[in-house]
């Protein structure tokens, strides 16, 4: 009798084990419980209280798994077996995901807080009309710069870059759309063409840059102009506002002529479940006051104009991150392009960065 009890507990704890087993299982790919919601999103991407904050009025838990690229947040949702209720991806992505029939489309009669986004970050190329995206934080493609070296009237331009007086003093992001881009713009032509001709050209003009570029790097960059390791850096606002808080040496400025403008966005996909809860957060977090509170949180740009209102005017006036409006009429959003015509991108890159 005594080992038939054994036994019997013996099975109720492999039971109980695989049953908390599969919970986790289930929680890493999204709950499927009533009262949560499922959120994908870029690491350390929302301010932690607001979640308690939503978590307290709505009754709604919220679950966080997050990634660190566009591409691993694809291949996830593209595979199956998740069930996430939002995701944040750049607006290149939300166009592919729509192209791949991963998202579901927004119903707009259930949100309440859409008045409260400035038009200039609505209606884009990769989504028009908004069908499947709500805008969550923005910013651009800019030159970073320590006074220590070089005076703001040096770098106002991407064609200062090509300056002889900072060779071998600059660090750029190791990215060909935006490298590229940046040498398509000196050249008046579009940071999405896909004429062969103009992306050759594209790549002489960088190699004529070759002398200047200190390195070609990563996250690593962040680190090396917070320490003096460059006088100049080309990299995204979202990194330069990390840097710049670490060195008050180091400046931002996005060149009037033109720039990348991102857009990170909130999408459904489609194995999304949980659609209160779904609408009660984009609600939640398009309140001027919420909003508010994430971007001072992050740092990054907000496209709600009332919160904007709301944050410090140091800040709503700070025009590294807060462009004039001439800044951001010549501003452009990357398009998805065919992998064909992304590999022409990355062939020019690679060839620069050979000749570096």
């Amino acid at each position: 009798m005594k080992r038939l009890v054994s036994l019997i507990i013996g099975l109720l704890a492999i039971c109980g084990l695989l049953a908390y087993s599969s919970s986790q299982l289930e929680r890493s790919s999204g709950s499927t419980g009533d009262k949560v919601l499922n959120l994908y999103n870029w690491g350390d991407y929302i301010d932690p209280s607001l979640l308690t904050k939503f978590q307290k009025e709505t009754g709604y838990h919220v679950n966080v798994e997050t990634f660190d690229s566009n591409e691993a947040m694809y291949t996830k949702i593209n595979q199956g077996g998740t069930h996430y209720d939002l995701a944040v991806p750049s607006e290149y992505m939300v166009a592919k995901m729509k192209r791949a029939h991963l998202l579901q489309p927004l119903d707009k009669s259930r949100l309440t807080g859409w008045h409260n986004f400035n038009p200039q970050f609505l209606n884009q190329s990769f989504d028009r009309g908004n069908r499947y995206s709500m805008p969550y934080f923005w910013g651009t493609l800019g030159i970073i710069y320590n006074d220590k070296f070089v005076k703001a009237s040096q770098v106002q331009h991407w064609q200062d870059l090509w300056s002889p007086k900072f060779r071998d003093q600059i660090m750029l992001i190791d990215s060909a759309r935006d490298i590229m881009g940046m040498a398509l713009v000196t050249q008046h032509q579009s940071m999405n063409t896909t004429d062969p001709q103009k992306l050759l050209a594209a790549e002489k003009k960088l190699n004529q840059l070759a002398p200047n570029v200190k390195a070609i790097v990563a996250d690593e960059i962040k680190m090396y102009m917070a320490q003096d390791e460059a006088a100049i850096a080309v990299d995204w606002s979202g990194e330069a506002a990390e840097m710049l808080a670490n060195n008050h040496h180091l400046h931002y400025v996005v060149p009037s002529e033109g720039s990348n403008l991102w857009i990170d966005n909130l999408v459904i996909p489609k194995t999304a479940q949980h659609y209160n809860a779904i609408y009660a957060f984009l609600n939640f977090m398009s309140k001027p006051t919420n909003a508010a509170q994430n971007a001072d949180y992050i740092g990054y740009a907000t496209p709600n104009t009332k919160a904007k209102a709301l944050l410090p005017k140091s800040v709503r006036d700070d025009r590294q991150f807060y462009p004039t409006q001439t800044t951001l009429d010549h501003l452009q959003v990357y398009r998805d392009l065919s992998p064909a015509k992304v590999q022409l991108y990355n062939d020019r890159y690679l060839e620069f960065k050979m000749h570096h």
